[in-house]
């Protein structure tokens, strides 16, 4: 672990693996909630989290390396569920990039469950990570101006759900009607960090084209 001073009020912390953000973010939020941390924000990424609006982030660092992070509580077996047209653009070069069938693509990726390991990018767009690492795939060499809202996305070991519209160099693979973002709902993203996700096909799986 290490941590590292972010203004006058803040402390970003570097972990070793997502497992291990994961933990931490646990462990952090478990300490606010009891009264025993002072943090206004809270913001995991893949291996790190910040915490702003510290009274005293030097205090909190040497607390934090001076102990092992205890391993994250099991989560709630409630799961979240999208519905999935596989028909993206990108799904025959994913296919061809794993080595199976455009039709096997659907099937590994409806059977995984996924969690989200963490937000970011635009508003309730999560990070999911469960493919097996064989499974990643690289950006597209040339990213999209625009990529629609609801497509369904791969990039390295991650998968996304394109919250609204906006540029984008992920492989898409597939279309969604549910929405990501809504604010007049509460909360306002139906994903967060550490909510279990699978993705459900509906109607044919083709590539568009």
């Amino acid at each position: 672990m290490r941590t590292l001073p972010v203004g006058e009020d803040a402390l970003l912390v570097e972990v070793a693996s997502g497992e291990e953000a994961q933990a931490l973010l646990a462990e952090l939020l478990r300490r606010r909630a009891e009264g025993s941390l002072a943090a206004r924000e809270i913001v995991p990424a893949a291996r790190t989290v910040l915490l702003d609006g510290l009274p005293d982030p030097a205090r909190l660092a040497a607390e934090l390396t001076s102990r092992p992070v205890p391993p994250a509580p099991p989560r709630p077996a409630e799961t979240v569920e999208i519905p999935v047209r596989y028909d993206g653009p990108d799904l025959a070069d994913v296919a061809a990039h794993w080595g199976v069938s455009v039709p096997e693509v659907a099937r590994i990726h409806a059977a995984t469950e996924f969690r989200v390991a963490f937000c970011g990018f635009a508003p309730g767009f999560g990070y999911l990570t469960g493919l097996p690492a064989r499974y990643e795939v690289p950006r597209r060499a040339a990213p999209r101006t625009s990529v629609p809202p609801g497509s369904v996305a791969l990039a390295g070991p991650y998968t996304g759900v394109y919250p609204r519209s906006s540029p984008g160099g992920w492989q898409l693979i597939g279309t969604t009607g549910r929405v990501l973002w809504d604010h007049t709902r509460e909360p306002a993203a139906l994903l967060s960090p550490g909510t279990r996700v699978r993705f459900v096909p509906v109607g044919a799986t083709e590539p568009v084209t």
